[in-house]
């Protein structure tokens, strides 16, 4: 179980992964031992990044793309993960359906995904848009000790790209899009979502974690660069 005082000592700020450009073939190289057998990962690379003009999966972070970078983030806390996308990431890859379908569609292709591989639980769904994402967050997301979802909030807004969905959530997806809704907000609503907040996941991660980048002016003020 998660004590505030204890996690201060454990998890450290965000600190930089690489050192050099990594291809996604290098992404199960020294990856570390503690991984959670019960929680997996769905990793979303397939948005259409409009305002970008560019695929955002693409842009480059400490030496690695995105999409990669998020990858390895991913691969040092979960044991089992798997792409919703083009294949970017190193992970194993299944397409989002309908194409264009959007998030709640692309978690649903993820989830099943998930179980034709064995994984019956829960999962990290993670956006791969977000340059600042650290190990510690999502390791947070993946200890904390409770059977629902667990969904940041920040600024008074649920983070569902950034957050661990429950076994139970993850199945009511696909009912909830064939009933015609599209947004994850629906899934927020569940009954056993638990919503942390700022003095929570504040303990192991600052705000900027959460910022996602959608536009040119984005990369600029990051510092980001395309491929």
């Amino acid at each position: 179980m998660f004590h505030p005082m204890a996690l201060r000592a454990i998890y450290s700020p965000v600190r930089a992964i690489y050192t050099k450009r990594e291809s996604s073939t290098d992404l199960y190289d020294d990856v570390m031992s503690d991984l959670s057998p019960t929680v997996a990962a769905i990793l979303l690379t397939g948005g259409k990044s409009e305002r970008m003009g560019h695929d955002k999966s693409q842009l480059i972070v400490e030496g690695s793309t995105l999409a990669v970078r998020t990858a390895r983030l991913l691969r040092l806390v979960v044991e089992t993960a798997v792409e919703v996308g083009p294949g970017v990431s190193g992970f194993p890859t299944t397409l989002e359906e309908p194409p264009g379908g959007g998030p709640l569609a692309a978690l649903t292709s993820g989830c099943r995904a998930l179980r034709d591989r064995g994984h019956a639980g829960g999962a990290l769904v993670v956006a791969c848009d977000l340059p600042l994402l650290s190990e510690s967050l999502l390791r947070l997301l993946v200890e904390w000790e409770s059977p629902g979802s667990i969904v940041p909030v920040v600024q008074e807004r649920p983070q569902p790209l950034c957050a661990r969905w429950s076994a139970q959530d993850l199945d009511a997806a696909g009912p909830m899009f064939t009933r015609g809704v599209r947004s994850l907000q629906h899934l927020v609503a569940q009954t056993d979502v638990v919503l942390l907040g700022e003095s929570e996941w504040g303990i192991v991660a600052h705000e900027g974690q959460f910022s996602d980048v959608d536009t040119p002016e984005d990369v600029q003020r990051l510092g980001l660069t395309m491929t």
